[in-house]
């Protein structure tokens, strides 16, 4: 448990009961480093048995009614939750990718990008684009919207000064698109009333910022998760190659390669019919997720229900 929270490699845990100077120091050293690794792999099973039930998994009616009450209390009806990405530095980049994976600061990373709520509840994450890449090129390979376009997402209605919108919404800074599944802040606000709607914009969207700041806090082993690899773990080329039986035919086929038919040739796939009745749908509801009209339409009723909830209560 302490390898998972302090972020420390297995013989740094050990470092403290040996002495440097016996010849079998380092037997020793070395049989408690894989000790204290095979026990960090154990409690990475527990952990993630423990936390998959209720983190990284769809929202239940029962989740969403509760999203959707604290974000009506917070001024933000429709709301489910704030968006946002965090670099995750990669100290041991290859030499060969520092180019791909250098970031705007100089540093090498990985950039995770999450969805959470106001009680740091993370139901999506996406993980693994390189570092070079904003938040909009991330936004451009996530599965975040795949439900939405689909037309599986739960059918969400709410009010907002007078006007009824369809579908919720998460908080966004300033590089995300204008968007109806976004709400951005004012960039240079003029009134007081959107000085006011920015505020609380801005606010409740450091909540999946400050979900990231908790998850490095007390789990520092996601700032170094390479530790736990060894010369040992590394994928052994001269090994034999496997195989295993296709369930697609009755032949043994090699792993990763197309099945095999009855002829010995490999079966080619079935082509895709594009008879209008999914691409359609799905290419009217990408459209009317981008929706700027929409967005710019929302954002000013929001500027003004906020306004009558709370800005006239501040003095």
């Amino acid at each position: 448990m302490c390898v998972c929270r302090r972020g420390r490699s297995g013989d740094e845990e050990d470092d403290g009961d040996v002495e440097e100077s016996a010849p079998s120091d380092f037997a020793r050293r070395k049989m408690e480093s894989e000790k204290t690794k095979r026990g960090t792999e154990r409690e990475r099973e527990k952990l993630e048995n423990l936390y998959t039930r209720e983190y990284l998994r769809k929202p239940t009616p029962r989740d969403l009614q509760r999203l959707l009450q604290k974000g009506e209390a917070r001024g933000f009806p429709g709301m489910i939750g704030s968006i946002d990405c965090m670099h995750w530095q990669w100290k041991n980049c290859p030499t060969a990718w520092q180019g791909e994976y250098g970031n705007r600061k100089g540093q090498k990373s990985i950039i995770l990008e999450a969805v959470a709520s106001f009680d740091c509840w993370v139901w999506h994450a996406f993980f693994g684009v390189a570092g070079s890449q904003n938040d909009l090129n991330v936004l451009g390979q996530s599965p975040v919207f795949d439900e939405v376009l689909r037309g599986h997402s739960p059918q969400v209605t709410y009010q907002i000064n007078n006007t009824v919108y369809s579908g919720a919404y998460y908080l966004s800074d300033g590089i995300y698109p204008r968007w109806t599944t976004f709400v951005k802040t004012v960039p240079n606000p003029q009134s007081e009333k959107e000085r006011n709607f920015a505020s609380f914009q801005e606010g409740y969207r450091k909540d999946v910022e400050r979900c990231f700041g908790i998850l490095q806090a007390r789990w520092a082993i996601i700032r170094g998760a390479a530790r736990m690899l060894n010369e040992e773990d590394e994928y052994d080329y001269d090994a034999q190659e496997v195989f295993e039986p296709d369930p697609m035919n009755t032949s043994l086929t090699r792993i990763y390669e197309r099945p095999i038919g009855p002829n010995g040739l490999p079966l080619e796939p079935e082509p895709i019919l594009r008879d209008g009745q999914f691409n359609n749908p799905m290419i009217d509801r990408y459209q009317e997720m981008q929706s700027s009209y929409v967005h710019e339409i929302r954002q000013r009723d929001l500027i003004e229900h906020l306004w009558e909830m709370k800005g006239n209560h501040n003095g």
